[in-house]
C-alpha cells in the first residue's frame, strides 16, 4: 500500500486543474521579483547600519523564519477548518508586498528585524493554504510536477528580481532605499493575479475549531519520522545570506552581489521541475537525500580557499542546486504521509518544525562565524547533514520493512 493511501482516510478531494497551479505560480513569480529585490542586498545593508555584524544577521535572519513558519502551522489550521484557502492566501501576499518597502526608511538593525518579521509574518499566512491549494489542484500522481513547476515560476522571479535590483544601482543610480521603495510595483501585480486568476477550494466548513486535536491528526504513523529527519538537516542549513557574506568576502563588489542571489535562483530555477518529475518517478525520500548530499558539497567549498571571485559564484550555483531539490521535494513529500483533509495542517507542523530548526541554524551559524571561525560552521552543518542523511536511510528501510510486511 502506498504512503499516502494509509495516511488517510479521507477521500481525495477533486482535483480543481493545472491552471490553478499556473496562476499560484505566477503570483509567486511577481512576489519574489519583489522580495528578491530587497533581500539580494538586505545583508549588505545590516551590515551598513550602525551595530550590523554577522551575528546581529543570524539573530534576524532566525528570528524571522522562525515567526514565519510558526504563523504557516496557525494558518493551515484555519485553512483546513474554514475551508477556505484564497482568502488567506490573498492577505499573507498583501501583509509582505506592503511590509518591503518600508526597510527604505530603516536607520538601525532593530528597524530592519521589525520589517523583516512583518513581512515573514505575511509569507507564514499565506504559504500553508497556498502549498495544501496546490496539492488540491491535481491528482497525486503528478504531485512533484505541480510543486516543481510553482517552484520553477516562483524562482523565476527571483532570478529578476536581484538582477533589476542590480542594474538599478548600476546603471539607474538608485540606492538600496530606492531599490526597497520600487519593490512595491511587482508586489502590486502579483495581488491582482491572485484576486483575477487563482480558484478557491470548493468546501463547506467544518465543525469545531480543535488546533490540537487536528496536530494530533497529523502526527501519526510515519510523519513524526519524516519530521525529525527534516529538523535534523535544518537545524545546521544556513540560509542564503551566508553565501551573499562568502562571496562579499571573496572579493565580489557589493553592486554585483545581488548578481551572486541569481546565480542561486538560477540554478534552484533549473533543477526545481526536473526533480520534482524524478522524485515523481524514483521516490521522493531518495531525491531529497541527493538534495540534502548537495548542501553536503555546497558547505565543504565554502571551506576551500580560492582567492578568485568567480569561486564566489560556484558555491551559489551548487548552493541553489541544493535549495531547489529540497524545497520542491520536501513539499512534494508532505502529503504522502498526512491526511488530505488536513494537508493545511500538515503542511503547518512541517514548517513549525522547519522554522524553530532555522532560527537554530541561523543564530549558531552566524555566531560561530562571527566568533570562532568559518571552519567552525562547516564542521557544524556537516555533521547535521550527515546525521540526517542517516536518519533518511533508516526512514525508508524501515518503509521497506513496513510494505514488505
Amino acid at each position: 500500500m502506498r504512503p499516502q493511501e494509509k495516511a488517510s482516510g479521507d477521500p481525495e478531494p477533486e482535483p480543481i486543474g493545472f491552471r490553478n497551479v499556473i496562476a499560484l505560480g505566477f503570483v509567486s513569480f511577481f512576489t519574489d521579483i519583489s522580495s528578491e529585490m530587497c533581500f539580494g542586498i538586505l545583508p549588505a545593508f545590516i551590515l551598513n547600519l550602525p551595530g550590523g555584524t554577522r551575528a546581529v544577521l543570524g539573530i534576524i535572519e532566525g528570528l524571522a523564519e522562525a515567526i514565519n513558519y510558526l504563523m504557516r502551522i496557525i494558518s493551515g489550521v484555519f485553512s483546513d477548518r474554514f475551508r477556505r484557502r484564497k482568502l488567506l492566501v490573498f492577505i499573507g501576499y498583501a501583509v509582505s508586498n506592503v511590509a518591503k518597502p518600508l526597510f527604505s526608511v530603516a536607520r538601525t538593525p532593530v528597524d530592519v528585524l521589525i520589517v523583516r518579521l512583518t513581512d515573514r509574518v505575511g509569507k507564514g499566512v499565506r504559504t500553508s493554504p497556498r502549498d495544501a491549494l496546490i496539492s488540491e489542484s491535481v491528482s497525486g500522481k503528478r504531485m512533484g510536477m505541480a510543486f516543481g513547476v510553482h517552484r520553477t515560476l516562483d524562482q523565476l522571479g527571483a532570478i529578476l528580481g536581484p538582477a533589476l535590483a542590480s542594474a538599478f544601482m548600476l546603471f539607474l543610480g538608485l540606492t538600496m532605499r530606492d531599490v526597497f521603495v520600487v519593490s512595491f510595483i511587482p508586489g502590486l501585480m502579483a495581488l491582482i493575479v491572485l484576486l483575477m486568476f487563482v480558484k478557491e477550494r470548493a468546501g463547506g466548513l467544518k465543525r469545531g475549531f480543535r488546533i490540537l486535536s487536528d496536530v494530533k491528526s497529523v502526527l501519526k504513523g510515519r510523519f513524526p519520522f519524516l519530521l525529525l529527519v527534516v529538523g535534523v538537516f535544518s537545524i545546521g542549513a544556513f540560509n542564503y545570506s551566508f553565501i551573499l557574506l562568502r562571496a562579499k568576502e571573496l572579493g565580489i563588489p557589493e553592486q554585483l552581489i545581488p548578481i551572486i542571489y541569481a546565480v542561486v535562483n538560477v540554478t534552484h530555477t533549473a533543477i526545481a521541475t526536473p526533480a520534482g518529475v524524478l522524485s515523481d518517478r524514483i521516490g521522493r525520500e531518495k531525491v531529497l537525500m541527493l538534495g540534502y548530499g548537495v548542501f553536503l558539497l555546497s558547505t565543504l567549498l565554502l571551506l576551500i580557499a580560492v582567492q578568485n571571485p568567480l569561486y564566489g559564484f560556484l558555491i551559489a550555483a551548487v548552493y541553489g542546486v541544493y535549495v531547489g531539490i529540497a524545497e520542491t521535494v520536501q513539499r512534494a513529500l508532505v502529503p504522502n504521509y498526512a491526511p488530505s483533509g488536513l494537508r493545511a495542517t500538515a503542511y503547518g507542523v512541517y514548517y513549525l518544525v522547519v522554522g524553530l530548526s532555522f532560527l537554530v541554524a541561523n543564530i549558531v551559524v552566524g555566531a560561530l562565524w562571527e566568533y570562532v571561525n568559518l571552519s567552525a560552521v562547516v564542521c557544524y552543518s556537516v555533521l547535521t547533514s550527515v546525521t540526517a542523511l542517516v536518519l533518511m536511510s533508516i526512514f525508508l528501510l524501515r518503509g521497506r520493512q513496513t510494505s514488505e510486511a
